[in-house]
């Protein structure tokens, strides 16, 4: 059975979340995407939180900036710092004095997530990502891929002043195209379209903000976006054991985004899932849930 409860953070913001499992049991964490909230984690909440499965405490927050979490206006609020400053204050009050067993992350969630095991890696015991592509590897490919510059060029779509206003027209018919991208989506039925409706109608300003806040974007002639960022080595690094699960016909993030990676980080567990698009874990939950289980029961 999912909860949601509004949890205030000790920094002012709120972040609405959803729930299942005892509170004081091992924690999971769960960090969505965009367009997506909270709610798309759901099937992984109930799965993980009964006995047979491991008997934990998995929570979804909605990010800043989503659904019914708090949404700041200046674009700054939305840069990595203080995204992950959310996520280490939630982890706090979740696990207390105890690491999570494991940080889940998703697209956007995925940028956090992988800024968080950077900077505070003793705030979780393991790290698996979902189609978010690494920082490291994300820059290298923006810079350099003819393709991923294509395939990302969305992004500076999003950082409109009107982008709001456009993917809101037409019963958000340019957001339902993010997710079916002109192919057969039999997962996204008439109650999934629904519980999108209900996110986006509260605003999409918050989102798209995530966007305007990262220069790491394709360049173009008025924005050199990702051409003018260097990060040192020592910002992408990530020693927890990870999990990269990589749906390969993901459209947006191209498989080459999966090269090099274990020059990032020592502990990689990297999978590839064939026939599986970035919206995989609408698509196919049983798989994520079964490889996510067998991560936690293997040795770190």
């Amino acid at each position: 059975m999912i909860q949601t409860f509004q949890q205030n953070l000790p920094h002012g913001i709120t972040l609405s979340c959803r729930a299942s499992g005892e509170p004081g049991r091992p924690v999971l964490l769960f960090l969505h995407g965009f367009p997506e909230a909270a709610f798309v984690w759901d099937p992984l909440l109930e799965h993980f939180a009964r006995p047979e499965n491991g008997g934990y405490r998995c929570v979804a927050p909605n990010l800043r900036g989503f659904e019914q979490s708090s949404a700041p206006v200046d674009v700054a609020a939305y840069r990595a710092k203080h995204l992950v400053a959310d996520i280490a204050a939630l982890i706090a009050i979740e696990a207390g004095s105890a690491p999570l067993e494991c940080l889940v992350a998703h697209d956007w969630g995925g940028a956090v997530a992988w800024n968080l095991a950077n900077q505070r890696p003793e705030l979780a015991r393991r790290l698996a990502i979902v189609n978010s592509p690494h920082p490291g590897t994300f820059l290298r490919e923006l810079k350099t891929n003819p393709r991923q510059q294509q395939a990302s060029a969305y992004m500076n779509f999003l950082i409109r002043p009107d982008a709001e206003q456009l993917l809101a027209e037409d019963d958000f018919r340019r957001l339902f195209g993010f997710l079916t991208n002109g192919a057969p989506t039999p997962w996204l039925t008439e109650e999934v379209r629904q519980q999108y409706r209900e996110v986006w109608s509260r605003g999409l300003t918050g989102g798209c903000n995530y966007y305007r806040a990262s220069p790491i974007r394709p360049p173009t002639p008025q924005d050199p976006g990702a051409a003018a960022i260097e990060l040192p080595h020592s910002m992408l690094t990530v020693s927890l054991p990870t999990l990269v699960l990589w749906a390969m016909d993901d459209v947006a993030l191209p498989p080459e985004l999966v090269d090099g990676l274990d020059g990032y980080i020592p502990k990689l567990t990297l999978e590839k899932v064939e026939g599986a698009s970035h919206w995989i874990v609408h698509e196919r939950p049983q798989l994520v849930a079964q490889r996510l289980a067998a991560f936690l029961l293997s040795n770190p």
